[in-house]
């Protein structure tokens, strides 16, 4: 039995046909989707990128215990396991987080491949001049990141220039001589659809083409009050041109996939690690990071916590839909009950693998998404509990002065603010899943019935009284 996963970073699912959007061209994942089964309640656990992967190859709720650093000596892994059990272990990524500046998260994989520079990555140096193509107040660390992104797209030709052909297109190469091993794991992370958003102008054309105004293609998160209607418009097309792009060059590694007779034996799993904010709720991003100011987090509302996770099993014939939730660090214990390994004690997801057969009906009551909480509750950090109902957003008594450093969102370094407040918030998703109405005060009961579950949660995870502490108020 063999494995694939396919990640791609802040990948909507609203934004996939496969999950009811009829604007944008995915056919290859739509098609995917209909050989498989698709997750209509699954949730990012830990936030954002790094936290995220962690979750993913250790099966636990890292913010607990973790933030956006490297991957400690002493956490058990998935590849390792996988490795240690015969299996040939493959990472090829051009997500460059979780490789760069010894965060190690290749650890165990008996080979890997980074596609270099996506993002900040210290890649290229080349003498070249640099075109912005937007106001700079518009966009984010243009001196840094924008400047070094240029650069390294400096020599980029044609499509398959792209970050994501040339990662999928690896993983292709890798599975035609690879195929005929007894069992393989191949684990392909790609940082598209994830800004910058710069695809072939042809794919931005499909959904905005009179367009002549800036393209601001690495926004300033935060309030989307600077962007105009017109430029708003333009941004979701810059990201719906990524996403189909994304879709073309998976597309090309679902069909090698199908030519080399891989689904009679292989499960395949595509999800991402969390959405973005186009505008809902006022905001533009996945966090508040003023060009003059500190860092802060944003409430982690629907947009960004509910997710695609389609699932190809061999075994069990797809083309339906499962209603109930799970989220990313179930990944681990359902691979290795799919290959037929013993799953670790200390892990806390759950298999799958139950759901999809029939023997359980659900396996989460509720999901959990959230920042690190190692810190304090300090810089707006606010943990997300969704059941199918309802969505509870709170920031347990904040910690007002705790400053510290934080290399969330995009591996720079930068302050956290010490002076923001949060109350909780609560939404009806049945009623309203925008989350625009904010019942908290006229439903508390409900509030804290959730906020009981979730401390239920996590008093189970033996946490440092003083981790715990600002997470027993519900204010």
């Amino acid at each position: 039995m063999n494995v694939i996963l396919i990640v791609s970073d802040t990948l909507r699912r609203d934004f996939l046909g496969c999950y009811g959007n009829e604007w944008i061209s995915t056919p290859n994942i739509d098609r995917f989707a209909k050989k498989s089964i698709v997750f209509d309640r699954a949730y990012a656990a830990s936030f954002p990128t790094v936290p995220a992967r962690r979750d993913i190859i250790t099966g636990k709720y890292s913010y607990v215990y973790a933030g956006w650093e490297p991957l400690s000596r002493d956490e058990i892994v998935l590849s390792e396991i996988l490795s240690k059990n015969n299996f040939v272990t493959m990472l090829i990524a051009d997500t460059p987080h979780f490789l760069r500046d010894g965060y190690n998260f290749q650890r165990g994989f008996n080979g890997w491949i980074w596609i270099r520079g996506q993002e900040n990555d210290n890649y290229l140096t080349d003498d070249i001049e640099i075109k912005f193509p937007c106001n700079l107040r518009k966009l984010r660390n243009p001196y840094r990141t924008v400047v070094q992104y240029l650069r390294n797209i400096s020599r980029r030709q044609f499509e398959s220039d792209y970050f994501v052909a040339k990662t999928m297109s690896e993983a292709v190469k890798w599975l035609e001589r690879n195929y005929t091993h007894e069992k393989f794991f191949l684990y392909v992370d790609t940082f598209d659809p994830h800004e910058p958003w710069d695809p072939p102008k042809y794919y931005v054309d499909l959904y905005d083409p009179d367009y002549d105004g800036e393209e601001v293609f690495y926004p300033v998160y935060g309030p989307a009050d600077y962007l105009s209607e017109r430029e708003l418009k333009h941004v979701r097309a810059l990201y719906a041109g990524e996403v189909t792009l994304v879709d073309r060059w998976i597309g090309r590694l679902l069909d090698k996939i199908e030519d080399l007779d891989l689904y009679s034996n292989t499960m395949i799993i595509l999800t991402t690690d969390h959405g973005f904010f186009f505008g809902e709720h006022g905001l533009i991003g996945k966090s508040i990071i003023p060009p003059e100011g500190k860092f802060s987090y944003a409430p982690l509302y629907e947009e960004i916590a509910h997710i695609p996770f389609i699932l190809y099993y061999p075994e069990i014939k797809g083309g339906w839909r499962c209603d109930e939730i799970i989220q990313l660090p179930d990944i681990f214990p359902t691979i290795l009950e799919f290959v037929g390994l013993k799953v670790p004690k200390n892990i806390s997801g759950k298999s799958i693998i139950p759901l999809i057969t029939g023997e359980r009906e659900s396996i989460h009551s509720f999901a959990i998404t959230s920042p690190t909480i190692i810190h304090g509750a300090v810089a707006g950090v606010r943990t997300t509990i969704s059941t199918k109902k309802w969505s509870l957003i709170y920031g347990g008594r904040q910690t007002l002065g705790k400053e510290y450093i934080t290399n969330v969102v995009d591996g720079m370094p930068k302050p956290v603010t010490t002076e923001i407040k949060v109350g909780p918030e609560l939404y009806d998703l049945e009623k309203d899943p925008g989350q625009t109405n904010n019942i908290y005060d006229l439903n508390k009961d409900i509030a804290e019935k959730l906020h009981s579950m979730y401390i239920k949660f996590l008093k189970s995870m033996n946490l440092d009284k003083n981790i715990l502490e600002p997470w027993l108020y519900l204010e």
